[in-house]
């Protein structure tokens, strides 16, 4: 089946695993420019809740998501690790761990 979602791989340091049983070394990266905003958040919230403890994934946002960050953390109280890769123009890229 076909997916249209803006969900690519990053190669990453770390090996992880998804759901599917296989691991990987790559970190998915979900870019939520791509994604309508009315569902935004909740699709960001499904890739979190894929993620297995030590596992990360790489979010590209069009502006710094400090009220995604609130949420996460109001959700899920100390479950997820926050980076900032890159602040600002075009694109806003941080690296989400499941701790």
């Amino acid at each position: 089946m076909k997916s249209d979602l803006p969900l690519t791989t990053s190669t990453g340091t770390a090996s992880t695993s998804c759901r599917c049983g296989e691991a990987h070394t790559e970190e998915p990266v979900l870019d939520a420019r791509a994604l309508p905003h009315a569902i935004r958040h909740a699709a960001i919230f499904g890739a979190l809740e894929s993620l297995k403890s030590g596992a990360a994934m790489q979010l590209i946002a069009p502006h710094d998501p400090q009220p995604l960050l609130a949420q996460i953390d109001k959700k899920y109280p100390g479950a997820y690790t926050v980076e900032y890769l890159d602040r600002g123009e075009p694109e806003w890229r941080l690296r989400l761990a499941h701790v």
